[in-house]
């Protein structure tokens, strides 16, 4: 991101939850590197909109992810980020679809989000993450997405955190090193577990030092005991965030409500998903080159 985007006004002010923003910043961390890449000289945004922001119309029943990738048609959305809890299966047949479908409707697939738990105290069990991370490498590549979110996991019952970031480096690495084969980038929530401090998060994406591991940067759910270091931590890992997920929860400066909240739980997202939308491509076309 260029130094001139004011990434403090930008992240404050922009309120959908759930929408992803994929960013052109990819970089690879040395296995000493302690300092921020720099920047991009250009910073560019793209408004996307993620599956989970309808969260109550998947489990309803009552939208399909072909709805939902026709809703973003709607919404003049740039991209969509498939929540894979929703897909029907992961046959060749039925992803190939939804990227036909995409395409046709020049809807760009920023990445997929999927379930995973790489803090595991048990090799054979660390093992088994890497190839359920592997095999949904395999549906992204088949989808045409770019970038796979996945999960650190919570520190096991008894381990300390120094073995937690262990054993998620251990697991990451062989993952990237597989998406790498396929141009796919793995890029780690800050959200649930483990990685929700930046510094953890850095340290675990230091330590696995590869070009195709990033941050899923989820501005809203790092533990700070203040909005100060809230934003302290957002922008650490900015220079090493492959896409954003952001969310409406710096309101009233209300920190521990609004870290509480997900976007589903405040409005209907037929009408709360489009108002929060434009902000976020209002705020795009301000700070982005793109």
């Amino acid at each position: 991101m260029t130094k001139g985007l004011l990434r403090r006004e930008f992240l404050a002010a922009a309120g959908a939850a759930a929408v992803a923003i994929p960013t052109s910043s990819r970089v690879s961390i040395s296995a000493n590197a302690a300092s921020v890449p720099e920047p991009n000289k250009q910073a560019r945004l793209f408004p996307g909109c993620c599956a989970y922001s309808y969260l109550k119309d998947f489990k309803a029943g009552s939208m399909t992810m072909e709805d939902f990738i026709q809703k973003a048609v709607e919404l003049q959305s740039y991209s969509v980020d498939i929540t894979t809890y929703w897909l029907k299966s992961t046959e060749p047949e039925y992803v190939t679809s939804l990227r036909h479908l995409a395409f046709r409707n020049g809807m760009a697939l920023s990445g997929i989000a999927i379930r995973s738990a790489m803090c595991r105290s048990d090799a054979a069990k660390r093992t088994e993450e890497v190839r359920n991370i592997q095999q949904w490498v395999d549906a992204a590549e088949l989808l045409g997405a770019p970038h796979v979110r996945v999960f650190g996991g919570q520190i096991p019952s008894g381990a300390t955190e120094k073995q937690g970031i262990e054993w998620i480096a251990e697991t990451w690495k062989p993952a990237c090193d597989y998406a790498a084969k396929k141009g796919i980038t793995l890029g780690i929530e800050t959200h649930a577990g483990i990685p929700v401090r930046a510094s953890t998060a850095l340290e675990i994406l230091r330590r696995v030092d590869s070009p195709y591991a990033g941050i899923n940067l989820d501005i809203s759910n790092f533990e700070a005991k203040t909005d100060d270091e809230m934003y302290s931590d957002i922008q650490a890992c900015i220079p090493y965030a492959t896409h954003t997920h952001i969310r409406d929860v710096f309101a009233a400066t209300k920190r521990p409500i609004d870290l509480d909240r997900e976007y589903e739980a405040e409005e209907d997202p037929a009408t709360g998903v489009p108002k929060l939308m434009d902000k976020i491509k209002t705020l795009c076309r301000k700070y982005s080159s793109a």
